[in-house]
């Protein structure tokens, strides 16, 4: 049996573009924990350095769009993946309230995060992900983030 369907929130002008028949999402929907898994895995593979944790979340040529200072860097998931090389600084991103739409084999995620160098706020933003069904698992296809400075806590 599908879930209900309604028109999704208006999560950016990317997103208005999209088909109104987005499933509806709530955090503790079975669904969205298994679209957070491969988010949630990726994460911590990158605190530990581990690429080959963080390539077995993602499609390899998928993209990343890295928004900085207003102007897109973008990189192959596979290539941002080789650039996370072991150093003395503990890492750790933190997203909350994530924000889950699913149709079919297509998911999106957008959440605020926090990213940590030593357990300090080093900047925030926002994440989305783009994420794609594969063989009945949940893989990144796409990764998009704003970064700033984190408010003063």
């Amino acid at each position: 049996m599908r879930p209900a369907r309604r028109p999704p929130a208006v999560l950016s002008l990317a997103l208005l573009a999209t088909t109104p028949m987005l499933a509806a999402a709530s955090p503790s929907a079975t669904g969205d924990a298994a679209v957070l898994a491969p988010v949630q895995a990726f994460f911590a593979a990158m605190s530990r350095y581990d690429q080959a944790g963080m390539r077995a979340q993602v499609l390899p040529a998928g993209m990343a769009t890295l928004m900085r200072h207003g102007k897109p860097e973008q990189i192959a998931l596979g290539d941002f993946v080789d650039h996370v090389k072991p150093g003395k600084a503990n890492i750790e991103e933190r997203i909350r309230d994530p924000q889950v739409r699913v149709d079919d084999d297509l998911a999106v995620v957008w959440a605020p995060y926090v990213f940590l160098l030593d357990g300090k706020p080093h900047h925030c933003g926002t994440d989305v992900f783009n994420l794609a069904r594969v063989d009945g698992h949940w893989l990144i296809a796409g990764i998009a983030d704003n970064s700033r400075d984190c408010p003063a806590q």
